[in-house]
């Protein structure tokens, strides 16, 4: 072990002493430190994003944290320690790579992912879990990357649309859909309608070799920038975007966008 693992393990210890340690982290358990596993990912993601070296460093850093936190939890609860995390990690690697690690032949990285997708539903039927096309897809997903997993599944059994032009004419459908009930008022029908244009679109972006989650996460920043453009140019003008009309920030917003892509 490494001495900077063995240091961060003896602070975690530290932080979890019954007399001297922290008391907010003396009283967090898996399901209380869950939430903040899913968010320093997300910071690892937006770090990565931003290409900046220090800051991935770092998120790094708060993510193995997490890790050493539940494995504590687990430890002190007598279910297992950091060093059977680690060995059931390095055991399933080696496990779900037989042509790295033993004898097997992999032509190009489609045929592993193929691979280790079967690896996975043996693994699962080992254990006497489900072994159906759609099981095994995270619950916790976010919802546009589940979506695109549930598609991906599906089309490996061969329930999929032929080409992208096809998906393209379910989201249009879709659309259709959601409007009629818009129309009509039905809000609990608009709701499942919009979840359905979602999924679709989610599958056309599996189609068009584009990731959805990825797209929308682009997007969220493209809309961000500009709306700060918008923000800056009124505020140079003593304003706010609530002092003026919607004509006014729809001029400002074509500005935005011709300055900023």
């Amino acid at each position: 072990m490494s001495a900077a693992l063995d240091r961060l393990r003896r602070i975690m210890a530290q932080l979890r002493d019954p007399q001297t340690g922290c008391p907010w982290d003396r009283e967090q358990d898996w399901a209380s430190i869950a939430p903040h596993t899913i968010e320093e990912a997300y910071e690892l993601a937006d770090a990565i994003a931003r290409g900046e070296p220090g800051a991935v460093r770092d998120e790094l850093g708060d993510v193995l944290f997490q890790v050493v936190f539940q494995a504590r939890i687990a430890e002190e609860q007598g279910h297992f320690d950091f060093d059977a995390v680690a060995m059931s990690v390095a055991d399933k690697l080696e496990r779900r790579h037989p042509h790295v690690f033993g004898d097997a032949k992999i032509e190009d990285a489609a045929a592993q992912t193929e691979a280790w997708e079967r690896h996975k539903r043996a693994e699962r039927a080992a254990k006497g879990e489900g072994t159906g096309a759609l099981d095994g897809v995270t619950l916790g997903l976010p919802a546009l990357t589940r979506a695109t997993k549930l598609g991906s599944r599906a089309a490996k059994v061969g329930f999929d649309w032929a080409d992208a032009a096809g998906v393209v004419g379910k989201v249009r459908e879709e659309l259709a859909e959601l409007q009629d009930e818009i129309d009509r008022g039905d809000r609990a029908r608009a709701h499942e309608e919009l979840g359905d244009l979602l999924f679709a679109l989610a599958q056309a972006g599996r189609h068009l070799g584009v990731d959805a989650e990825g797209a929308l996460r682009d997007a969220n920043a493209k809309f961000e920038r500009r709306f700060r453009h918008v923000e800056a140019t009124l505020a140079a003008a003593g304003q706010s975007p609530a002092d003026v009309d919607m004509e006014r920030l729809e001029s400002l917003w074509v500005r935005a966008k011709q300055e900023l892509g």
